[in-house]
C-alpha cells in the first residue's frame, strides 16, 4: 500500500512539474514576442521541442525556465534562456547545414541547433573538459546529427572545415584568422568577444568573399581556454 501510493504521489509531482514547465517556457515565448527579441518561429518552434530540464544539474531543475544562468560544474554554465535564443536566431540556420560549435557545455545549445539543421544537418560541438563532454554526450543521446568532440577547440577543427556556421558559447580575445578560414563563403559567425568580464556580441557574416561586422550588444560568458582562449 505504502509503494502503490508513494508512485502515485511521485507521478503527481512529475505531471505538476511538468505543466509548471510548459507554463513558464510559454511564458518566456510571449515575452520575447512582446518585446520583439525572437521572431523567427523555427527558432521559437526548436526551443518548445528542446527540454532545457534535461541539460541542467538536478539540484536546478526548479530554475530550469528561469531566465538566468545556472552552474554545470566545473567553472561553466548554461547560459540564460535569452541570450541563448538571441544567438540561435543571429545564426540563421538553414536545413542541411554544416555547424562548429565551440564550448559545449551541457548540450543545450547544440540540441537547438541540431533541430534547426535536420536529418541532413550536421553539428560538430567542441568541449575542452572531459566531464563536461561526458555530460553532453548522455544529455545528447537522442540527437543522431550531433558529434561531441573533447577537444581544445580555440582554433576550431580542420577535420570537417569548411562549415555553414561557427559558433562560440564561450568569450574570446580576439576573431583569428585561422577561424574565419573554416567558414564557407556565404557563411555566419557568432562569437562574444572581449576580456574575461564582459564581451560585445559580435556577427560576421562572410559573403562574395567580404567579410561584414556586427555588434548585437553586450553580454558575460565563461572565457575560453585553449590555445586561443585566455591565458
Amino acid at each position: 500500500m505504502f509503494i502503490y501510493f508513494s508512485t502515485i504521489r511521485l507521478q503527481n509531482i512529475y505531471f505538476i512539474q511538468k505543466h509548471q514547465y510548459s507554463v513558464q517556457k510559454y511564458a518566456l515565448i510571449k515575452y520575447w514576442q512582446s518585446k520583439n527579441i525572437i521572431t523567427n518561429q523555427e527558432v521559437l518552434s526548436a526551443f518548445k521541442k528542446v527540454k532545457r530540464e534535461n541539460f541542467i544539474l538536478k539540484r536546478y531543475l526548479k530554475h530550469a525556465y528561469e531566465d538566468i544562468p545556472l552552474p554545470i560544474g566545473f567553472n561553466a554554465t548554461i547560459s540564460q534562456p535569452t541570450t541563448v535564443m538571441i544567438m540561435t536566431q543571429a545564426l540563421e540556420v538553414k536545413k542541411g547545414n554544416k555547424i562548429l560549435e565551440i564550448g559545449t557545455g551541457s548540450g543545450y545549445q547544440a540540441a537547438l541547433l541540431s533541430i534547426l539543421t535536420g536529418e541532413k544537418g550536421k553539428v560538430y560541438t567542441t568541449e575542452l573538459i572531459k566531464e563536461l563532454t561526458d555530460f553532453a554526450k548522455q544529455n545528447l543521446k537522442e540527437y543522431k546529427n550531433i558529434e561531441v568532440i573533447n577537444i581544445d577547440g580555440s582554433a576550431g577543427y580542420k577535420k570537417y572545415a569548411q562549415y555553414d556556421r561557427i559558433l562560440f558559447t564561450v568569450a574570446i580575445p580576439k576573431i583569428e584568422n585561422i577561424l574565419l578560414q573554416q567558414l564557407k563563403d556565404p557563411g555566419v559567425y557568432l562569437a562574444p568577444v572581449g576580456d574575461e568580464y564582459s564581451q560585445e556580441l559580435i556577427k560576421v557574416t562572410k559573403k562574395d568573399f567580404q567579410i561584414i561586422k556586427q555588434s548585437l550588444g553586450y553580454f558575460q560568458f565563461v572565457p575560453l581556454k585553449g590555445e586561443y582562449g585566455f591565458k
